[in-house]
This record gives C-alpha cells, structure tokens and sequence, in this order.
C-alpha cells in the first residue's frame, strides 16, 4: 500500500473543520492528520485484509456486548489524540466512562482522546516501521494496551502504557489483560 503524506502548513493549516470537510468530501480515501499537521493519504484495503479486520471487529464486539465495559470502534473513526493527531486504528475501544464524558458534539465529530485499546493489522504492503512508529504515537497519547498483528510474518507486538513492546511470534491467541477483562483473540482465523 503506498502511503502518501502532504503538508500544507505553508499554505494553510489543515484544522480539524478544514480535515472533516475534506473526508467528507472524499468518501472513498482514508485520511489521518499526523501531529505535525501533515495529511496522509491512505488508499482502501484488499478483500483478505478487510476479511480480517472483521473477523477483529467481531471477536471484540461480541466481548464487549457481553461485559459491556466500554465501546467498540471500526477502522473509519478517526480519533483526535492529545498530540492533535487525528488517527484511525483498525480497532478501537474505550471505556463506558471515557464515552460518556464526551459531549453529543465530541461523539458525532472526531473524539479528543486516545482510545485505551487499539489494533493495527499490517497489510502485505504497510511499512512495518511506520505502523510501529503510530504503535508508539498511541501509547505516547494514553493508549493502555495496543496490537499491531503481521500476518505476514505471523508475529504480534504488543504495547503497554509505560512498558516496553513485547514481541510474540506465532500466538493462537491474546490476552486483553486488565484492560479487556476476560477478552481473548483468537488469531488462528487471522492467520
């Protein structure tokens, strides 16, 4: 997948009305603001990749129905993390309360905050590096337990809130630890 990134800063700073008209505008691209106020264009996933990420999303779902701790998120929502960075997991969650603290206008628009969970599931063309590089972003933001899944290499890293990342090479499953109380993800479908 080929990544673009523009800046604008020397002609306008894209704020986050200036980022919501341009989504909506452009439905059918993906984009996320990094910190630095730069767009980064990123293209649609494949069928394998977008089968995956739902089979993520499921999983997550139906935990989260069943506890009812908190709210799922897809790979559309865009999250305004306290680096002003506008970013789009392939799967968030934060609690009931972190919600709720929000206004009707924070939780139509892009929530100002980090989710408490995330997973990044690298395509065949993401660039491992910089994938590892928004792992860290989000732990840096607040994120208390983060994913990022290579099936290609069918590895995991996984990132905790002030710990260092732990790599796991060929998993069956994962732990969500005390962030996801009794959550376990079953990779063997993602592989």
């Amino acid at each position: 997948m080929i990544v673009y990134t523009i800046d604008f800063n020397s002609i306008t700073q894209l704020n986050d009305d200036r980022f919501s008209q341009l989504c909506f505008a452009n439905p059918d691209l993906k984009f996320e603001r990094n910190a630095k106020g730069e767009l980064i264009i990123m293209p649609p996933t494949g069928g394998k990749m977008g089968r995956r990420n739902a089979k993520l999303i499921v999983q997550l779902s139906i935990w989260n129905d069943r506890v009812n701790l908190g709210e799922v998120f897809d790979s559309s929502t865009c999250f305004r993390l306290p680096n002003d960075a506008l970013r789009s997991p392939d799967a968030a969650w934060i609690t009931r309360e972190k919600w709720q603290s929000l206004s009707e206008e924070e939780k139509e628009k892009f929530p100002p905050l980090c989710p408490d969970f995330i997973i990044e599931l690298r395509s065949k063309t993401d660039n491992l590096q910089q994938l590892q590089e928004k792992m860290q972003e989000y732990r840096k933001n607040g994120a208390r337990l983060g994913w990022l899944i290579n099936p290609q290499d069918k590895q995991v890293e996984i990132y905790r809130f002030g710990k260092d990342k732990e790599i796991l090479d060929n998993p069956t499953s994962l732990s969500g630890e005390d962030v996801l109380v009794d959550f376990v993800l079953n990779l063997q479908v993602i592989w």
